[in-house]
């Protein structure tokens, strides 16, 4: 039975990681394909769908984490994850103000390669016990780049989007109501970025730390 359940678990998370690595291709594919032919003014529209489905499948790796299916640290991958949907959803969604800013382009981009990386990674890992060391050297050198250039687009896409969250009003909760609670969707952004500062140097700091330890056992052997 223990060897069933083995199997399975291994034939999922193969499918999970090259469903999901073919849904951030895509996202980066047609991303470079507008800039190049439109701008990135229609950036955001002709990625939305995929971009959507992709990030929100992301979800699952923390139910991955929390069910023992593979052994990333909770702690790492809740407020990445928490961070880009909130991102995605809360903001590029939401408030269609901001999905023509040329952000935009680098904050998809600099996820999408990071994304294509990690699956691929983790699919051939799966698939196959290991993995190449040119991959092995991308998975944990090119976020070295790739991380501030992201975390600073997401930053700048939130501030973006602080003016139309005053203005409209979107997401807050007034008194007098039946819950007898408010909620200020303005100011919960600003809750977000207070999070945002301890949480980059530690996610950084525990990727450095993963890189240093991952390359150096990969050199011994």
């Amino acid at each position: 039975m223990a060897g069933v359940l083995s199997l399975l678990r291994r034939f999922y998370l193969i499918a999970y990681n090259w469903i999901v690595f073919a849904g951030w291709f895509q996202v980066l594919f047609l991303a470079l394909k507008t800039l190049k032919e439109s701008g990135h003014e229609q950036v955001y529209s002709n990625i939305e769908k995929p971009l959507l489905l992709a990030q929100s499948a992301a979800f699952l790796e923390i139910l991955h984490g929390v069910v023992g299916l593979v052994r990333s640290p909770i702690s790492a991958t809740l407020p990445q994850i928490s961070s880009r949907l909130y991102v995605v959803w809360g903001i590029l969604y939401s408030f269609p103000e901001v999905q023509t800013h040329p952000i935009v382009s680098s904050l998809v981009i600099s996820w999408s390669i990071t994304e294509i990386i990690r699956y691929s990674f983790f699919g051939t890992k799966e698939a196959f016990g290991s993995t190449p060391y040119w991959l092995l050297w991308l998975r944990y050198s090119t976020f070295l780049v790739l991380y501030p250039t992201g975390i600073s687009s997401e930053i700048a896409m939130i501030y973006n989007a602080l003016p139309y969250m005053k203005e409209s009003e979107k997401y807050s909760i007034r008194m007098p109501n039946k819950w007898n609670f408010s909620f200020d969707y303005f100011y919960f952004a600003f809750v977000v970025f207070a999070i945002y500062l301890p949480g980059i140097p530690h996610l950084y700091g525990y990727m450095l730390a993963q890189r240093k330890k991952t390359l150096s056992k990969s050199k011994k052997a």
